[in-house]
C-alpha cells in the first residue's frame, strides 16, 4: 500500500494515478467509493472543472493537539456557486473547547456535546467532495486535519489534490519579481489571507470563522482570480497541489 509518506509526494499530473491507486488498495468501501470517483483529468480547463470549496474551523493550529469543530462545504463552478447544495457540518471535537475557540468561532460547549462526531457525518462529507476538485485558502489546514480525523476513524487517512487559493495569492504577491523588490525595500509583505485578499478584487468583507462562510468566500475569491489572471482554458493540474 502507498505509504503516508509518499502520499505526501504527489502533485502535478501524478494525482489521478495515485486516487486510482488508493481506490484498488483501501479496506474501507467508504474511502474505495470516494477515491473511485477520482479527480478531474490534468488537462481539464479550469472553467469545466466540477469544483468545491472546502473550510474547516479547527479548535487550533496544531494537529497534533487541536481537533475539527466544523466543517463548510459549498460545490460550484466558475459560473456560480448554487447555495442551495451547500453543507454545513458542526462535529464533535476529540478535544475540549478551549476559550479561545469559543470566542473565535462562537461555537459552544452545549453545540459540540450535542454534535455527531466527524465518523457520523463522514458519508456525506466524502460524498460531496467525490470526483471534485477541492478548493480551499491555506491547505496547509485543510489537508493534514482532514487527512489525521479520517485517518483516527478509518485506520487510514485520505488526500487528494487542492486549489489553494492563498498560493494563488502567493504567486503573486510574495514570490513575483515585485514581491522580491518590496522585501528588498524592507516593505511589509502583502497580506495573503482570505479577507484581504478578497478587498483586492472588490469582494465584499464576511464575517469570517464560520467553516460555511469562508468555504463560500473562498469560491467567490477563486473565481475572482480566475477572471483577473488566469484563462479559463487553463489546465487544472496547473492550480492544484
Amino acid at each position: 500500500m502507498l505509504s503516508h509518506r509518499l502520499a505526501r509526494r504527489v502533485e502535478g499530473r501524478e494525482w489521478p494515478t495515485y486516487l486510482k491507486q488508493r481506490a484498488a488498495e483501501t479496506q474501507s468501501p467508504l474511502l474505495q467509493r470516494f477515491f473511485a470517483a477520482g479527480c478531474p483529468a490534468p488537462d481539464t480547463p479550469i472553467g469545466e472543472a466540477p469544483l468545491v470549496a472546502l473550510d474547516l474551523e479547527t479548535t487550533g493550529l496544531d494537529v497534533q493537539r487541536h481537533a475539527i469543530v466544523s466543517i463548510g462545504a459549498v460545490p460550484f463552478t466558475l459560473d456560480r456557486i448554487p447555495l442551495a447544495r451547500r453543507r454545513h457540518w458542526i462535529v464533535r471535537p476529540s478535544r475540549p473547547l478551549s476559550r479561545e475557540s469559543i470566542t473565535l468561532h462562537r461555537i459552544t460547549h452545549a453545540e459540540v456535546e450535542a454534535a455527531p462526531d466527524l465518523a457520523e457525518i463522514l458519508p456525506e462529507l466524502l460524498e460531496t467532495l467525490a470526483g471534485r476538485l477541492v478548493v480551499v485558502h491555506y491547505r496547509h489546514i485543510e489537508r493534514p486535519f482532514l487527512d489525521a480525523a479520517i485517518r483516527a476513524r478509518l485506520g487510514e487517512g485520505a488526500r487528494f489534490p487542492m486549489v489553494d487559493t492563498m498560493s494563488l495569492e502567493a504567486r503573486r504577491h510574495r514570490l513575483s519579481p515585485w514581491a522580491r523588490l518590496r522585501r528588498w525595500m524592507r516593505r511589509p509583505p502583502v497580506s495573503i489571507r482570505l479577507p484581504d485578499s478578497r478587498r483586492r478584487y472588490g469582494l465584499p468583507d464576511y464575517h469570517g470563522h464560520h467553516a460555511l462562510v469562508d468555504a463560500l468566500a473562498t469560491a467567490e475569491l477563486l473565481q475572482a482570480q480566475i477572471a483577473h489572471h488566469y484563462r479559463r482554458t487553463v489546465p487544472v493540474h496547473e492550480l492544484w497541489s
